[in-house]
């Protein structure tokens, strides 16, 4: 069975993805059989629409088109998080956020949505998208995942409280299966109650900053709320005793015997060096990894160009 893994960010860890797709098509030996990046998920800076994440700084359209074409030319598409739960009309006609979708509009890539106002537009005005169910939405009872299963998305991102209750996702319709996306590293604590709380505060911040561009009056810099949270600069290695956690052996020994081959890895706001070392853990075969990781490494720091 083909290993779906969906990598984050196509502007933060541009550079590092490139790396690691050149590596899988030059050096498959190094891979677990049957592995495929199947999509690069993130946001262009200062996306209204924008959720999950705070991302401001902003792009030009230039480099929306430069990323785009990279990422599209190596067969992978950007899946775009717009999964701000507090999107208004007021904020669908923005035409960045519009303007970045005409650009991508090429039947290849994808949206992530959580807000149900923008996914309604979305699909009126661009129909081309394959729409894909955010787990913002933190549907966390089965009858809740099966109701969504049923509506038209490509893949429902699972909350990761369901990880591991095999008992639970045994009661997914074995057709649904590979339309189930696993969040195998959160970095969220198990049941964090406060995980709602705090998506809502990132979409107010990309809603402030979005309002903050338009004074032309103001000459500082926006700078977002700090929601304090303890957890969010965790490594791999900080959240493997989580029940939550999703190990590889559980990948091929449990899910993937199952029908679940849709996997996501977060990340999109750590350091290069934090990313790198998830792939390592998830996606190579453990006699490969430190010579993959040192290859890496090399060819990111610009000291050799194993992966170029």
């Amino acid at each position: 069975m083909e290993i779906n893994f969906h990598i984050p960010d196509f502007t933060n860890h541009l550079y590092l993805n490139s790396i690691l797709i050149n590596s899988i098509n030059q050096t498959p030996k190094y891979f677990h059989d049957g592995l495929r990046i199947a999509s690069v998920f993130g946001s262009f800076g200062s996306c209204v629409w924008n959720g999950g994440r705070f991302l401001g700084g902003g792009q030009n359209l230039e480099a929306v088109k430069h990323i785009t074409n990279v990422l599209n030319e190596k067969g992978i598409p950007l899946r775009f998080t717009f999964t701000n739960p507090l999107i208004e009309k007021k904020h669908l006609g923005d035409s960045y956020c519009n303007q970045i979708l005409r650009i991508a509009d090429n039947g290849m890539n994808e949206v992530i949505v959580m807000s149900p106002i923008l996914e309604e537009y979305i699909r009126e005005n661009y129909p081309n998208y394959k729409i894909t169910s955010s787990t913002c939405k933190q549907i966390e009872n089965m009858d809740g995942v099966k109701e969504e299963l049923k509506k038209d998305y490509k893949y429902v991102v699972l909350d990761y409280n369901f990880n591991n209750k095999f008992d639970m996702l045994e009661q997914i319709d074995e057709a649904d299966r590979s339309r189930c996306e696993i969040l195998v590293n959160a970095c969220c604590i198990p049941g964090c109650k406060r995980r709602g709380d705090h998506y809502r505060s990132i979409g107010q911040d990309q809603i402030k900053e979005w309002e903050h561009s338009k004074d032309m009056l103001s000459k500082k810099p926006f700078q977002p709320s700090e929601f304090h949270c303890e957890y969010m600069k965790q490594t791999i290695y900080d959240t493997v005793g989580y029940s939550t956690h999703v190990s590889p052996q559980a990948i091929f020994e449990k899910y993937l015997p199952m029908g679940f081959n849709n996997f996501k890895i977060e990340g999109r706001t750590v350091p290069d060096m934090n990313l790198l070392e998830a792939y390592i853990y998830y996606l190579v075969k453990p006699e490969y990894q430190n010579e993959v990781r040192l290859k890496m490494l090399l060819t990111l720091t610009g000291k050799h160009k194993y992966f170029v």
